[in-house]
């Protein structure tokens, strides 16, 4: 390749870059916005000069405005913009390093293990039992018992997993079987859990699998950042390894890459985002399957533009979707979840139509 050849190969990709990064900017910029128009609708309209001027004053203003802006409308609104950004960007490395378009936390089980792991505290801890609160909503005796036990089932599903893939040398299709096969083993557990379970207990596992970011405290969102920073930071940092592995393991080894490292190590960092987050809000489907595959179409498969755009986008679309949950049918508030897998259960059974050619293209 001559002098002139690599400049403008130099050239080119500095233009092709440029590009995606400012597409970043551009999603930042719009996360922010929507963040802050998600703050002023609800039952109590707030105009946006009065949201910034409370926001500038920080938690200690006073009155009922400021009262509704910091202890409810922005713990929620963080809480969907950190979800939406964990999910995404576990789903854009799970399906980097299974290389598998069908990757994600719901696909591989890790939800449905959460489900469980609620289940059986509310069932054999008394975890759970629903009570009427004072505005006619439902609240758990203990969601902090439910938490653990949803957290620790989730990591227990990915042990499985991971085990499989380490001591029998499974490979990323059998790994994805399994996920799949796992989902359906929590399932059945769950369900002869409700079976066996008391009305009381039988509404808590059910108001608990309905996703809703409303329940995130200022000590939930602390504990998921101080998560969701180190990890993105890990997955940014192995961009270049995930690349590689998209051209198969052997080409990944050829120039260097310790393959089932990365992808071990890539599954237990997203697997833990995932869990954390899940066991937090309760399920919340599809935005890690769904996220990957729309960013993909609009900056690539370099994983360098994929990975923040897919976070950045992941939190817009459920920080969108909670704020349509919350206003659309107000006063009825519907639970995220609900709208996440009505937007993703038409674009997974696309995925399944179209297969490896969509993976491809």
């Amino acid at each position: 390749m001559s002098i002139l050849d690599r400049t403008e190969a130099v050239v080119g990709y500095r233009d092709y870059a440029g590009t995606r990064w400012r597409s970043v900017g551009v999603l930042a910029g719009a996360l922010v916005a929507l963040s802050l128009a998600a703050i002023t609708v609800g039952p109590t309209a707030i105009s946006l000069e009065r949201a910034v001027a409370l926001l500038v004053a920080g938690p200690t203003a006073d009155g009922t405005t400021a009262t509704i802006i910091w202890n409810i409308r922005i713990p929620r609104v963080l809480a969907a913009v950190v979800i939406g950004a964990g999910l995404a960007l576990s789903g854009a490395v799970m399906q980097s390093v299974l290389n598998n378009p069908l990757g994600s936390p719901y696909t591989l089980g890790i939800s449905h293990a959460a489900m469980f792991g609620a289940a059986i505290a509310i069932l054999a801890l008394q975890a759970g039992a629903v009570e009427m609160g004072a505005a006619g909503g439902f609240a758990l005796d203990n969601p902090y018992l439910v938490t653990i036990a949803a957290f620790v089932a989730s990591l227990a599903s990915t042990g499985v997993i991971l085990a499989l893939a380490t001591y029998r040398g499974a490979s990323p299709e059998t790994m994805i079987l399994t996920g799949i096969a796992l989902s359906s083993l929590f399932t059945a557990g769950t369900t002869a859990i409700q079976y066996v379970a008391s009305q009381n207990e039988l509404a808590s596992i059910v108001f608990w699998s309905f996703g809703d970011v409303a329940r995130a405290t200022w000590t939930n969102l602390a504990l998921m950042g101080i998560v969701l920073v180190p990890a993105a930071a890990y997955f940014l940092r192995h961009s270049w390894a995930y690349n590689a592995l998209d051209a198969g393991d052997e080409t990944a080894r050829s120039v260097g890459v310790d393959v089932d490292s990365v992808r071990n190590r890539g599954m237990v960092v997203a697997s833990f985002v995932t869990a954390l987050g899940v066991s937090f809000v309760g399920i919340i489907g599809f935005v890690g399957l769904v996220v990957p595959h729309i960013t993909r179409k609009l900056v690539g498969n370099n994983k360098e533009f994929l990975l923040p755009v897919s976070g950045l986008l992941g939190g817009v679309l459920l920080l969108v979707s909670d704020t349509a949950a919350r206003t659309a049918l107000a006063p009825t508030v519907v639970p995220v979840g609900i709208v996440t897998s009505f937007v993703g259960a038409p674009f997974f059974i696309y995925l399944v139509v179209r297969g490896r050619e969509y993976w491809r293209e």
